[in-house]
């Protein structure tokens, strides 16, 4: 997801490390829920203002029954001084960080949510909303493999609280970057509820009362990047998901995994 931590771009501007805007583009997790995004290790904060303008677009094949997997766009701005880095619809702040070690402060967007017309199946359900999520993040960079986490609590609209391990290594060969990444993604009973339960009210033919649980994902994905040129820069991050038995239990939903593909391209100025 999306993810989604900025990485430099300057050093796009001579295609020396083209890997490095590459990885920014998954740094958000943008409301097209892009699982990557939040997963990246951030490069030393640069010391003046940079900025990147492009589109992305992703399919997400939700597990909820009969639903209307529709392709989505979204704008793409990003963002990133010594104090802080915005790039879709996450903003960080920038704590003190040590060595390969970086923490932030976190504030995200994530449209998770639904509506009755997006599945006949959803008929009779009030909407989930989507909402801010707010927290920490923190990444390490290794010689070998990159790891990060980041816990959020949802505010507004949105219930729960969820927490994300990733671990992921970059490969490099020219112009080109691949990212291969596991990450595991847990969410609370509040948030399984909300976006899984049924409640009594909600019931129908077909539609039994279901009260979630916490459940713990599995993800398995990978990033292409390819820097076209200088400034030009673009991308491709493929997923699959397996759920926790407390959302596959749910009735809303009729299959056992979810899968995604996001692409896009991003100019740094």
């Amino acid at each position: 997801m999306l993810c989604l931590c900025c990485h430099r771009l300057k050093e796009i501007h001579s295609m020396t490390y083209p890997h490095t805007v590459c990885s920014l583009l998954f740094a958000s997790s943008l409301s097209l829920a892009w699982p990557a995004a939040q997963a990246q290790v951030p490069a030393p904060a640069p010391a003046s203002s940079q900025w990147g303008l492009g589109l992305g677009a992703g399919l997400d094949r939700k597990a909820y029954r009969d639903f209307d997997n529709d392709v989505q766009a979204l704008p793409l701005l990003l963002f990133e001084n010594r104090y802080i880095s915005f790039f879709g619809t996450t903003l960080d702040a920038k704590l003190p960080s040590s060595g390969p070690l970086s923490l932030r402060l976190r504030a995200r967007y994530a449209n998770d949510g639904y509506e009755a017309k997006d599945s006949p199946f959803l008929r009779g359900m009030a909407e989930r909303k989507g909402g801010v999520w707010v927290g920490g993040a923190v990444t390490w960079r290794g010689s070998v493999i990159n790891a990060s986490a980041e816990a959020l609590a949802a505010t507004g609209d949105a219930e729960g609280k969820r927490v994300r391990l990733e671990l992921n290594r970059q490969f490099q060969a020219g112009a080109v970057t691949i990212t291969p990444r596991v990450a595991v993604h847990w969410q609370d009973r509040k948030f399984v509820d909300y976006y899984y339960g049924v409640r009594p009210s909600e019931v129908r033919a077909g539609r039994a009362a279901y009260a979630g649980d916490a459940a713990t994902n599995v993800e398995l994905g990978l990033r292409l990047g390819y820097a076209v040129a200088p400034r030009h820069n673009v991308f491709v991050d493929l997923s699959a998901t397996g759920l926790g038995s407390a959302i596959k239990d749910s009735p809303l939903v009729d299959r056992s995994n979810q899968a995604g593909i996001k692409a896009g391209y991003l100019y740094s100025f």
